[in-house]
């Protein structure tokens, strides 16, 4: 007799819908899985039939055989293990597949029967609901995950027992239901601020413009300058989290499989701070079994590279594409995958190895040829895809003992929610762009375009300094941005100043 059951393969951050077929025939006992399952898939079988014993069931000798298709995609993870146990049950006809149409079965069995969360889940619901199926049968640990999707039901289960009675009419389990709405409340407990910051006031500016376009940012100071606490507190200026946003950065969240048990939605914008020590794979993605790298994670958030040139070159370099794509692309023999990665790069580093040139408290020890050698570790094609390079000297006493706070992260974030505001309105047609870091060049000569003596002024420095062209169009963007912030339709020569001087490295360099 044979049974099918729905499930779904995780590729990248979507689903696939997988049909879960199931045959039990007469013959030596049995189990075999096809259809390219990797190892936790093949080793299914057995939890699966031990847990069918423990729950009661008798498993009479059959040769049973499992195929997931589509054939030719690869599954992986223990997400099948209970669509193939009702599989099971259906083809050996202790259960009726009436009750199975329309619905969507994933989760793990324990050996004793019980259902353990897995990865993916939220991907699984989107597909379930874009393919109108009914809904999803998961485990109590994934249900609030699966029920922020809006048209399908979510029915959480914490033991197969439960599922048996489902599918024999006996008992429905309630319908898990979230209040997104709620979720959004209160998401920013106050813990870091930006008042809390002393001095700095210039670092601050160039962050909130930063903020305001989604540039990305480079700190250069020495030890102890303040660059850390300042790049932690860039997530309290950056715009409220849309429901849209939520779901794609916790879509990643759920295939990485860092989403709590019971957590239904990322609601705040991500920061991400890897040790200079992380390999490739690690900071984009990758290895054997593909996994989302820090980039992906930092999707809709920040991306913090402390120490920038203690980064490994090869490392660094691979930050270029997502730099550029918002995305992340792992080819393989057997598949591609893509992951998102549109966020906001904030690096610091030091001006020198020892880290005080230019410091009048302490002196510099290193020769010139070791500054050189030292910022030459990050290369000049990275430098010109950070749009804002900003000095952070170190802070001045009477900055430190002054008793009144500076301004509050909340004031700031008003006047970047205004700015980009208008980029919303500006870019309303062009559905892939939403700040003024993501323009194009076409886009820049419609809405970056400065007046002659701005024109006049950006033509003298970029011949002076010798500037690439992707450090002219960085420059306009930001240019962009401060106008923004300032409410002015046009950029005057004042906002381009601004943005020049931005560009610390390409300064030093001439």
């Amino acid at each position: 007799m044979s049974a099918r059951v729905l499930s779904g393969a995780v590729v990248g951050v979507h689903a696939v819908l997988v049909e879960v077929e199931t045959d039990a025939k007469n013959g030596l006992p049995r189990m075999d899985t096809v259809g390219l399952a990797e190892g936790a898939v093949r080793e299914s079988k057995v939890r699966v039939e031990t847990a069918l014993r423990n729950c009661g069931f008798f498993m009479p000798s059959k040769r049973v055989t499992f195929n997931l298709a589509p054939a030719d995609l690869r599954k992986e993870g223990t997400a099948f293990d209970l669509p193939m146990a009702v599989g099971l049950l259906l083809a050996l006809g202790v259960c009726e597949a009436d009750r199975t149409q329309g619905w969507m079965f994933a989760g793990e069995l324990s050996l004793e029967g019980s259902l353990r969360p897995v990865r993916g889940v939220l991907p699984l619901a989107v597909a379930a609901r874009d393919h109108g199926l009914k809904g999803l049968i998961v485990p109590r640990g994934n249900a609030r995950e699966a029920a922020v999707v809006s048209g399908i039901e979510v029915r959480p289960v914490a033991h197969f027992k439960e599922v048996v009675d489902f599918l024999r009419g006996r008992h429905e389990p309630p319908a898990e239901v979230v209040d997104v709405a709620s979720l959004f409340r209160n998401t920013d407990d106050g813990a870091i601020d930006f008042a809390e910051v002393r001095g700095q006031e210039h670092v601050k500016r160039a962050l909130e413009v930063a903020a305001a376009g989604g540039h990305n940012v480079l700190l250069i100071g020495p030890p102890g300058s303040g660059k850390t606490m300042l790049a932690r507190r860039l997530p309290t200026i950056l715009p409220d989290f849309s429901f849209a946003e939520a779901i794609e950065t916790t879509k990643v969240f759920s295939v990485a499989g860092l989403l709590a048990e019971n957590e239904a939605l990322v609601t705040r914008r991500p920061f991400h701070s890897p040790h200079h020590t992380i390999s490739d794979a690690g900071l984009i993605g990758g290895g054997a079994s593909p996994r989302p790298g820090e980039a992906s994670l930092s999707h809709n958030g920040v991306l913090f590279l402390d120490e920038l040139p203690e980064f490994k070159k090869h490392v660094l370099e691979v930050l270029r594409q997502p730099l550029e794509d918002k995305r992340v692309t792992i080819a393989r023999a057997a598949q591609s995958l893509t992951y998102p990665a549109s966020f906001m790069l904030v690096a610091a580093m030091n001006p020198c190895p020892c880290g005080f040139a230019g410091d009048s408290q302490h002196p510099c020890r290193c020769l010139p040829a070791h500054v050189l050698r030292y910022r030459s570790r990050v290369s000049g094609p990275l430098l010109d895809r950070i749009d804002i390079h900003v000095e952070v000297p170190s802070v001045r006493y009477r900055d430190l003992s002054r008793s009144a706070e500076g301004e509050p992260s909340s004031a700031i974030r008003a006047r970047v929610e205004a700015a980009r505001t208008l980029q919303r309105q500006r870019f309303a047609r062009t559905p892939r762009v939403h700040c003024n870091a993501q323009m194009s060049p076409r886009m820049l000569r419609a809405h970056a375009t400065p007046d002659e003596r701005g024109q006049q002024l950006l033509g003298s420095v970029i011949d002076r300094l010798g500037m690439s062209g992707r450090a002219h169009d960085r420059i306009l963007k930001v240019a962009r941005t401060i106008a923004d912030l300032a409410g002015s339709e046009s950029i005057s020569p004042a906002h381009l100043s601004e943005a020049i001087q931005y560009r610390t490295l390409d300064r030093s360099v001439a």
